[in-house]
């Protein structure tokens, strides 16, 4: 963000200007939503305190009544925040708690997205004593704008007013939680500043990926044929085959061990059901001409016969997904799996746990963890929750903000590997598979709304796809 600002001082809009443009647009963002009542400005040392000097002196021309706390001395103020700082005629009284009394809403403008040490002293201190609404600007203070911790102590906003693009303490937690209803304002940065600084990460949009198109040429093997590996629940393969098949793949198999064919009996009638009596069976159909990608993990057991399937499919050199028990089997011996890893397009699915026990060495924010993960393994990782993170081992990042709390339900991750594996099939590369597939199924929970079981997810998903297909760019990424 420092570097589009500075890019776009260089082309000609004065910093002052830029900073005038930023307070109004958190003025306006007030004026729509509250009624003038008293306010409290905290404004800190540096821009995001300019930025607060800004707000001040436009809700006092509105007629608000307006208090201004500075965390800091005016004579140390610099630059653009100096410049402002001198346009505000009133009073002002050091951050404290006692700068709150009256206030009907508090600006919290000490510190932005910048910051990198914990709050303490005055700041803390009188973020802890608001009573009141917060509007933060640029990122409540105390989150860290890069990973989405929270730096000691952080009010909660009610709305938190950011620039040009959100930033990743925007979309990953704590910090989503803290920030309220966030809304990125233009203050006119040219777009094109961005093919400049080139960033790696954005927000999982449809913008960001192509869905297979459609053509009145298609037919079921141009759309690819996705196999599925079952094992001791063979539930969660009938949810991955459905998934595979809504997603758009043309054609899907099941490889099941013969005793368990009756157990499949559920399976949509469309999924064709392959018998796998053994692992050379199983090679067999993964090597089919046709098949196109695969899925081994879900319900398959963790153990030595799915560690077998796992190097037997990655041998194949298809697009393949790894999740679930495909990857706690390797929790022992994870090298084993990871020096596997490089020969295939591969997509690696795991939550929390399972990221653990797979990395036990790399420790840090979620979206570096991610990063790390896929650049050590060579494959993508989809790291879920709540902030589903989508790394790539070039570098590439998407976090994903559209999964709704009712996700978190037995059977919801099946059919998200499912999804993932229907679009390898069709030929879509394994991050954009991934990310895709983490915002349909978003997509699809919303649409299902409160009370979803995995299954509602699957007679969702057309809805979804069909909703992607309109979506073009949401916004700022």
């Amino acid at each position: 963000m420092s570097e589009a600002d500075r890019l776009t001082i260089a082309g000609g809009i004065p910093g002052p200007e830029l900073m005038e443009t930023a307070g109004r647009a958190v003025a306006d963002a007030i004026c729509l939503r509250w009624r003038a009542c008293p306010v409290s400005v905290l404004c800190g040392p540096g821009n995001n305190g300019g930025d607060g000097f800004v707000v001040a002196r436009l809700l006092a021309e509105r007629g608000w009544p307006v208090r201004v706390a500075l965390l800091g001395s005016r004579a140390a103020l610099k630059g653009d925040a100096a410049h402002h700082a001198a346009l505000w005629s009133g009073p002002v009284e050091p951050v404290s708690p006692q700068c709150l009394a009256g206030a009907g809403l508090v600006v919290d403008a000490l510190f932005g997205a910048g910051l990198a040490r914990p709050l303490t002293g005055a700041a803390a201190e009188t973020l802890r004593a608001i009573a009141c609404p917060v509007v933060a600007v640029d990122t409540p203070s105390g989150v860290h704008g890069d990973t989405g911790a929270v730096l000691g102590y952080a009010a909660r906003a009610t709305l938190t007013v950011t620039f040009f693009r959100l930033k990743p303490g925007h979309l990953l937690y704590p910090g989503r939680g803290l920030c309220g209803e966030t809304l990125c304002a233009d203050i006119g940065i040219v777009p094109g500043v961005l093919d400049r600084i080139q960033p790696l990460t954005r927000r999982n949009t449809p913008s960001g990926w192509p869905l297979p198109s459609r053509g009145a040429d298609d037919h079921k093997y141009r759309r690819g044929h996705c196999l599925i590996a079952t094992g001791i629940m063979p539930g969660a393969a009938r949810l991955a085959a459905h998934a595979a098949l809504r997603a758009g793949a043309g054609l899907v198999s099941v490889a099941v061990a013969p005793a368990r064919i009756a157990e499949v009996a559920a399976m949509p009638a469309a999924v064709i059901v392959r018998p796998s009596a053994d692992l050379p069976s199983f090679v067999r159909l993964a090597a089919e001409s046709r098949v196109s990608s695969l899925i081994v993990g879900p319900g398959a057991g963790a153990d030595g016969r799915t560690r077998r399937r796992v190097l037997a499919a990655l041998a194949t050199g298809k697009a393949l997904v790894l999740d679930a028990d495909a990857l706690t089997a390797f929790a022992g011996e994870p090298a084993r799996l990871l020096d596997a890893l490089p020969a295939s397009p591969v997509v690696l699915t795991p939550h929390e746990g399972e990221f653990g026990r797979l990395f036990p060495e790399i420790a840090d924010d979620k979206l570096s963890r991610a990063r790390h993960a896929a650049a050590k393994s060579g494959a993508v990782v989809l790291l879920k929750g709540a902030d589903t993170v989508v790394a790539a081992p070039d570098g590439r990042a998407a976090i994903n903000a559209n999964a709704p709390p009712w996700l978190a339900t037995a059977g919801s991750g099946d059919v998200l590997a499912g999804m993932i594996g229907g679009l390898l099939a069709q030929g879509l590369a394994p991050f954009e598979a991934a990310c895709a597939g983490a915002w349909l199924h978003g997509a699809a929970a919303e649409i299902v709304g409160e009370g979803l079981i995995a299954d509602d997810l699957l007679d969702a998903l057309p809805s979804a796809i069909a909703a992607a297909r309109d979506h073009g760019d949401i916004g700022h990424s």
